[in-house]
């Protein structure tokens, strides 16, 4: 009888031990139950919802903790769930761990007249290009990022053109009539 990779936490390529998500996020209750209470798992993938006043606890100690090794920010992206919702907008980290080679997806819910997070460019040097993006774009704002502006559009454009309520067509002088 062949056992599945996925349980007993093995990888098909290399063979090498790396833990299910189920194992994962199990660790990561048993470690911190009141940070990793809110936890979803689906198509392989886990995402942790965590409150906003936790996210440098948090980053730090899955960046540090020997059993996690979170030790790279593969990315950080913002995403506006539209004007009618809240909280609109959500700031998602996917970690992933280099030498134990696991990911998780951090996700960190934002209201829209108070859309702000604090900087882990303190914890991963890759952060701070991409939460200058989601600045630009989505206008949150990162507290204690060392260089907080425009990245992809012009100093002088109006508004973040990836919110829901932003014109198709732009605001003049920038319109394609």
């Amino acid at each position: 009888m062949q056992s599945d990779p996925e349980q007993t936490g093995l990888s098909a390529e290399s063979g090498t031990s790396k833990p299910a998500p189920s194992l994962l996020v199990a660790a990561l209750q048993r470690e911190r139950p009141d940070w990793f209470s809110n936890v979803v798992e689906a198509l392989g993938e886990v995402t942790a919802i965590i409150p906003r006043e936790e996210l440098i606890s948090v980053c730090s100690f899955l960046n540090s903790s020997a059993e996690f090794k979170f030790d790279f920010l593969s990315d950080l992206c913002g995403a506006d769930k539209g004007p009618e919702e809240e909280p609109r907008f959500e700031v998602n980290y996917h970690l992933f761990s280099t030498t134990k080679h696991h990911r998780i997806r951090l996700k960190v819910l934002l209201k829209e007249e108070d859309a702000k997070v604090s900087t882990v460019t303190g914890i991963w040097r890759t952060a701070n290009w991409h939460e200058r993006e989601t600045y630009d774009l989505f206008g949150v704002i990162f507290d204690g990022h060392p260089d907080l502006r425009r990245i992809l559009l012009p100093e002088d454009w109006q508004g973040h053109a990836l919110r829901k309520d932003f014109p198709l067509r732009g605001y003049e002088p920038y319109s394609l009539k």
